[in-house]
This record gives structure tokens, C-alpha cells and sequence, in this order.
């Protein structure tokens, strides 16, 4: 693994969250690439700076949430650091680092059980039925949904024993936006560079990694690599599975997989401009 402190390696790891939580979320990804000497970076979507017991509070900031403010203040983060960043996503910050990387931030990217981007169709029935909390009533795209624990185990820890599933739920769960949650869905019906438009053809853009929980009810595995066939460019795009759920990130193992991402984005990243 290269060394964060030369002046060519990416310094600078950015963790991109998703839906259902927050940056908390990452709190012992970000402790562990510290320790390995990288500024790690956790942004929040626009106005999830508070923390998750406010957001269950007043939900406000989530009902308001909008695509196009989250990418902006992600451009505006990430164009201001002196090299471009690992970037990591995971959920709804996988398909966020998807169209990061096309719109020419960072050196290499990780997309953790992606969202799909525009235009990728397979929806399984596990996706189906996990979505259906926010689908199942028109009037959500209006409002902040969030899950019981039962949803929640169902959907995000449904390899974690009860008990840890509801520890991490307390810890971590928040509504999600239902307006994004619907445009996102109703983008892979009709496609036409909405939110999540990229362009699969751009040769420019970082390598990318998919990683993909075998678990997973929401974004199975078949949702992932749809997604990676998507990609026609010559640049590097990859995918690899892991026993997990869909909040793989918190699994025991959690520590393997993210040296694994990290190695795989050091080694293929792109060198920093001159």
C-alpha cells in the first residue's frame, strides 16, 4: 500500500453515506484510515450536520433533500483538497461516487452495495419488496420515511442476530428522503440524465470498484454488476462480493473489507495533476 504522506498517492479518503443514516455511520472506517495516516473526510448531505437523534426529531432537512445540493456540496468539498481523494460510497453514496467520478472528482472510487445509477433496470424482488416501506404510498415522496427494527433488520442487518441488528439501529437509523428515494426509482424507468445520469462511455473518469454483499436485499449482487456492465469505458471498473448484508460496512469483518477497497483504490489510482 502506497504511503498517504508522498507527494504523488492520494492523501485524502472522502466517506460518502447513504440513505437511513448518517456519517455516524462510518465512525470506525474513518478511526481505521486514520490510523493509517489519510485525512478522512465524512460530509453530510445538506443539513444532516446535526446528529441522528436531532434528525429523528425534525426531520425537516430530510424531507427537503435534494440530489443536486448533495452532488454540489460533495464538488465543492472534494475541488478544494490539493489532490483528488479515494472516494468511498455505500448505499445512495455509491451512486454518488459514481457520478462523482464522471463529473472528474477523485483518483479512484469505492461504490459499497451501489445504488444503481440511471438506466439500470434490474430490479430484483428482494429490491422490490425492501423499497416498498417508501414506495407503497404515492404521498411519500413528500415526506421523511423511516423503518421500525423489524424493517430495518429485514432490509439493512438481516445477517446480524436481532439484538445487534437493533443496537445498530438505535445507533444509526434515521428517515430517508421519500422525494429522492422515488425520483431515483422512476430514473431507471425512464431515463434522460436525471440526478443519477453518468456517462458510462467517459474514458477520463478514476477507476471504480463495486462492492457488492451477497445478502443484500436491497442491492443485491445482480443489481451491482448490471450496474458494472453499464460501463463501456476502457477505464477500470470492477467488482468483488463479500458475505454481508446491505449494511456491510458494520459486518464483524468490516475491517477486511475496507483494507481490500483501500488497497484496490491505491494501487489503481490515478496519479495527481502536476
Amino acid at each position: 500500500m502506497s504511503d498517504p504522506t508522498s507527494d504523488t498517492a492520494p492523501n485524502t479518503i472522502v466517506l460518502i453515506h447513504g440513505f437511513w443514516v448518517t456519517p455516524r455511520s462510518w465512525e470506525h472506517w474513518k478511526s481505521h484510515y486514520e490510523g493509517k495516516g489519510y485525512t478522512v473526510l465524512t460530509p453530510a448531505y445538506p443539513g444532516f450536520e446535526i446528529e441522528v437523534e436531532a434528525l429523528r426529531a425534525d426531520p425537516t432537512p430530510i424531507e427537503n433533500l435534494e440530489v443536486s445540493e448533495i452532488i454540489t456540496i460533495l464538488e465543492e468539498l472534494i475541488g478544494k483538497l490539493d489532490r483528488p481523494p479515494i472516494i468511498i460510497g455505500h448505499s445512495a453514496g455509491g451512486a454518488f461516487t459514481q457520478i462523482l467520478l464522471d463529473h472528474g472528482y477523485g483518483a479512484a472510487g469505492v461504490a459499497i452495495n451501489s445504488a444503481p445509477t440511471e438506466g439500470v433496470k434490474i430490479i430484483p424482488f428482494s429490491e422490490i419488496k425492501s423499497s416498498f416501506p417508501v414506495l407503497k404510498n404515492p404521498a411519500n415522496r413528500h415526506r421523511a420515511v423511516g423503518l421500525t427494527p423489524e424493517q430495518w433488520y429485514e432490509i439493512f442487518a438481516n445477517t446480524f442476530s436481532e439484538a445487534d441488528s437493533q443496537a445498530l439501529y438505535d445507533r444509526y437509523h434515521i428517515p430517508a428522503s421519500g422525494k429522492v428515494f422515488w425520483g431515483s426509482a422512476l430514473a431507471n424507468i425512464h431515463p434522460g440524465k436525471d440526478d443519477t445520469y453518468v456517462d458510462y462511455d467517459n474514458d477520463a473518469r478514476a477507476p471504480l470498484l463495486f462492492i457488492s454483499g451477497r445478502q443484500d436485499p436491497l442491492f443485491p449482487p445482480k443489481v451491482g454488476h448490471s450496474n458494472v456492465k453499464h460501463y463501456t469505458s476502457n477505464t477500470t471498473t470492477e467488482i468483488v462480493e463479500y458475505d454481508g448484508p446491505h449494511l456491510l460496512p458494520a459486518v464483524p469483518e468490516w475491517e477486511q473489507i475496507a483494507d481490500f477497497a483501500l488497497d484496490w483504490a491505491v494501487r489503481h489510482a490515478k496519479p495527481a495533476p502536476a
